[in-house]
C-alpha cells in the first residue's frame, strides 16, 4: 500500500496492517482478520471463533499483531510492528473496541480488550506500539538525514 501510494503521489507514505493470530486457526486469520468475518458481523465471526477454539484442543493462545511501514520517493524504508499476546475468552465480553476486540484478553489482564478503558487499550495494544516505535525511528531518520 505505502509504495503504490508513494508511487502515485511522490512522497513518503505510511501504511499499517493489522490482525489476530490464533493458535487454534494455526495462527490464521492474520491479515485476513477482516476478511474472515465475510459479511458476517463481527458478533456472529466472534461466536465462530470461540466455537473454533473450544473444539481445536490447542489451547485459547492467540495475539494481536501491527506492522507500519513508511517508503520514501528514493526507495528507503522504515518498518516496524508490535504485538499484544493474549488469549481468547470463552465467550464475549465488553463494549469497547471493535473487531475481535470482545473476545481478546491480554496478558495480564482478567479482562478483553472491549471491556479496558481507552487508556489502558492504547497502553499494551499492538498498534500502539508499533506507531511508537515507527515515531522513533523517523525521529532518527529524520535527526541523521540533517547532519
Amino acid at each position: 500500500k505505502a509504495k503504490a501510494a508513494v508511487e502515485v503521489t511522490g512522497m513518503p507514505s505510511v501504511s499499517d496492517d493489522s490482525g489476530i493470530e490464533i493458535d487454534a486457526m494455526d495462527g490464521g486469520p492474520g491479515v485476513y482478520s477482516a476478511r474472515f468475518s465475510g459479511e458476517d458481523s463481527y458478533e456472529v465471526t466472534n461466536k465462530r471463533v470461540i466455537d473454533i477454539v473450544n473444539k481445536s484442543g490447542k489451547g485459547r493462545g492467540a495475539d494481536y499483531y501491527c506492522a507500519v511501514v513508511c517508503v520514501f520517493p528514493d526507495g528507503s524504508e522504515i518498518s516496524t510492528w508490535g504485538k499484544t499476546e493474549g488469549t481468547i475468552a470463552e465467550e464475549p465480553r465488553g463494549q469497547g473496541g471493535f473487531g475481535y476486540d470482545p473476545i481478546f484478553v491480554p496478558a495480564g489482564y482478567d479482562r478483553t480488550m472491549a471491556e479496558l478503558t481507552e487508556d489502558e487499550k492504547n497502553a499494551i495494544s499492538h498498534r500502539g506500539q508499533a506507531f511508537r516505535k515507527f515515531a522513533k525511528l523517523l525521529k532518527e531518520k529524520l535527526e541523521k538525514e540533517q547532519v
